[in-house]
C-alpha cells in the first residue's frame, strides 16, 4: 500500500489542488494571528484554530480524492489487487496531508502568534483537537467528494453545508453527542477542557470514523 500512498501524494502535489487548501490554511491563520495572543489564551486560540480549520482539512482531503480520474482509479484497483487497498490509500494520503497542514497550525502560532510559551499541557491539548479536526474534516471531505458525488458544484455546496451543519448542530445540547466543535471551545475558553477532553475526542473520533467507513462503503459502488 506505500507506493500506493505516495502515488498519490505525487499525483495530488503535481496537480497543484495542494496550493488551494495551503492558501486557505495560511490566510486562516493570519486571521487568527493578526494580533498576539496574551498569556493564558493559547488553549482558546488553539480550540478556535482546530475547530474552524475542519473546513481546509475537509477540502484538502476532498482534492487529493479527487485528483485521479475513474479510470486511473480503477487502475490503480487493479495494480492493488484488492479495491479496499486503493481506497485505504486514498485516506491515508490524506490523513498525511491533513496531518502536515495541522501540525504547521499548532507550530506557527509559537513562533509568531502567542505573547507567551504555552504550558505543556495547553500545547498537548491544543495539538489534540487539531488531530481531531483533521480527522472530522478528513471524513468529511471523503464523504463529498468526486467519487461520492460526481458534480463539483454539488460537491462544493455539500462540503460547505456539511460543515455549516456541524457547526450549528455542536451550538445544541445535542452538539456533545455529535461533532463537539462548540463545546470544546467553550471547555478551552473556561478552562475546562481537561476534565471534558476525552467524552469530546470520543465523540468526534466515532463520527470522524463513521463518515469514513460509510465513504469506504460507497466506494464499493462506485470506484
Amino acid at each position: 500500500m506505500t507506493p500506493l500512498v505516495r502515488f498519490k501524494l505525487a499525483a495530488y502535489a503535481r496537480s497543484h489542488r495542494l496550493f488551494q487548501p495551503i492558501i486557505g490554511l495560511l490566510a486562516m491563520l493570519a486571521v487568527f494571528y493578526s494580533s498576539t495572543v496574551p498569556p493564558g489564551k493559547e488553549l482558546s486560540s488553539y480550540a478556535d484554530s482546530a475547530g474552524l480549520l475542519i473546513l481546509v482539512f475537509a477540502w484538502a482531503a476532498r482534492g487529493l480524492l479527487d485528483t485521479e480520474p475513474a479510470t486511473q482509479r480503477l487502475i490503480s484497483m487493479t495494480a492493488a489487487g484488492r479495491p479496499g487497498r486503493e481506497v485505504g490509500a486514498g485516506l491515508l494520503a490524506a490523513l498525511i496531508v491533513n496531518l502536515a497542514m495541522a501540525a504547521t497550525a499548532v507550530a506557527v502560532p509559537l513562533a509568531v502568534g502567542f505573547a507567551a510559551t504555552p504550558a505543556p499541557v495547553d500545547l498537548v491539548q491544543g495539538a489534540v483537537l487539531h488531530l481531531l479536526g483533521l480527522s472530522v474534516g478528513t471524513a468529511l471531505g471523503a464523504l463529498t467528494s468526486r467519487p461520492i458525488l460526481p458534480s463539483p458544484a454539488v460537491s462544493m455546496l455539500a462540503l460547505f453545508g456539511g460543515y455549516l451543519v456541524l457547526l450549528l448542530v455542536s451550538l445544541t445540547p445535542a452538539g456533545r453527542f455529535t461533532v463537539p466543535i462548540m463545546p470544546w471551545m467553550r471547555a478551552a475558553n473556561a478552562g475546562t477542557l481537561s476534565g471534558a477532553l476525552l467524552a469530546l475526542a470520543a465523540a468526534a473520533l466515532f463520527w470522524s470514523v463513521a463518515g469514513m467507513t460509510v465513504y469506504v462503503r460507497l466506494r464499493r459502488t462506485r470506484p
